[in-house]
């Protein structure tokens, strides 16, 4: 079977949450059949060497802007892709397929994480911008979801949320949840500077959704309350901060952390926190269970389904409670479970590769 992906999120931002999907489902298909990557990338881009990239250069930090992504989708996918002929190809990043299918044999699978570019406020520059990057997103994810044969979204949540938009396209819907593969063991020396023996965690702060300047409220409050509560580590930049939340005792902000920084500081956290207001998976869930450490999170998206039952659990709009679930977790801190890291064995290689292989088969009956 060929199989062709999309490979830009790994080009433009190798850390990311889908940056780190696309490498999981690059490598669970190798299994399958041979595999190509389709990217954008600087003159020069190591990329280069391993994918098929248009002859022009792109901005790396540039690929997710509508001029870059209308020159590859347009201009050089659908020719790529008449070129390779592969059996499926995969749009990794919510929408991506070229603008018509081409060739007729090549079956085309969208890989949807979530629709909060049409449902909720996402971080832009200012809201002009954010208005035109909602319209171009709608035509694009529409246009992508007419143009698929299959929709694979990590979750229930945002399978039902990708068929309330998209009625018409509810029976291509399938659910793969995200991979996390095999744990590595975490390093105390990896920490990055200044981390403390005793913290909490939260991962990623950019997002409005994210809801992270009314967590950060709560968790100042419950500290002023009581001196057990830990310092508190966020993996993002402190610019995502409103000013007045900025540079408090005990807060802590790193931003660019390697892969192996990012286990240890799971590994050793007392508790992570996921305040989202909404989730299409919530992959630093699965990966903090993996190392070992509990999690706490907030319910009414995929965070519902993707916590063990016994995770503690909060609303993301009552700041009083989180406060008192926080002040409970301070004095009496959840001790490290191995049947977290059986929870998360869930989502390990070997069952990501065996749902895939269903999937798969099922592309095939058409080809």
């Amino acid at each position: 079977m060929r199989i062709g992906i999309d490979y830009r999120p790994v080009t433009a931002a190798p850390y990311s949450g889908i940056a780190r999907q696309v490498l999981a489902l690059e490598q669970a298909l190798q299994t399958f059949g041979e595999v190509y990557r389709f990217t954008a990338a600087p003159l020069g881009h190591p990329h280069r060497q391993i994918a098929y990239c248009p002859a022009s250069a792109s901005p790396v930090n540039g690929l997710h802007r509508p001029r870059e992504r209308v020159k590859f989708e347009l201009g050089f996918l659908p020719q790529a892709i008449k070129n390779t002929m592969p059996d499926v190809y995969i749009a990794t990043a919510n929408t991506g397929l070229p603008f018509w299918q081409t060739p007729p044999d090549t079956r085309y699978v969208l890989l949807l994480h979530d629709v909060f570019q049409l449902t909720m406020d996402n971080h832009h520059g200012s809201r002009l911008k954010a208005m035109a990057y909602r319209q171009i997103d709608r035509f694009g994810m529409s246009r992508s979801v007419a143009l698929a044969d299959a929709i694979w979204t990590p979750s229930g949540f945002t399978a039902s949320e990708v068929a309330r938009l998209f009625p018409q396209a509810a029976a291509k819907i399938a659910v793969l949840p995200n991979a996390v593969p095999a744990v590595q063991p975490a390093a105390t020396s990896c920490l990055p500077e200044g981390i403390p023996a005793q913290y909490w965690l939260v991962v990623g702060t950019r997002e409005p959704r994210k809801n992270i300047p009314w967590f950060v409220a709560a968790w100042l409050a419950a500290r002023q309350q009581h001196s057990k509560v830990p310092a508190l580590v966020l993996v993002g930049s402190q610019a995502d901060l409103p000013l007045a939340l900025r540079g408090l005792d005990g807060l802590i902000c790193v931003s660019g952390v390697s892969d192996a920084q990012l286990l240890a500081l799971y590994a050793h956290t007392a508790c992570l926190w996921q305040p989202s207001l909404a989730e299409g998976f919530g992959l630093p869930v699965i990966e903090a269970l993996a190392q070992g450490a509990p999690v706490a999170v907030a319910e009414g998206s995929a965070l519902d389904e993707i916590a063990p039952p016994s995770s503690p659990r909060f609303s993301p709009y009552d700041g009083d409670a989180l406060q008192e679930l926080m002040l409970s977790l301070a004095l009496c801190p959840q001790a490290k479970d191995p049947s977290g890291q059986e929870w998360a064995a869930r989502f390990a290689m070997p069952s990501y590769c065996e749902r895939l292989g269903v999937l798969l088969a099922a592309l095939r009956v058409g080809l």
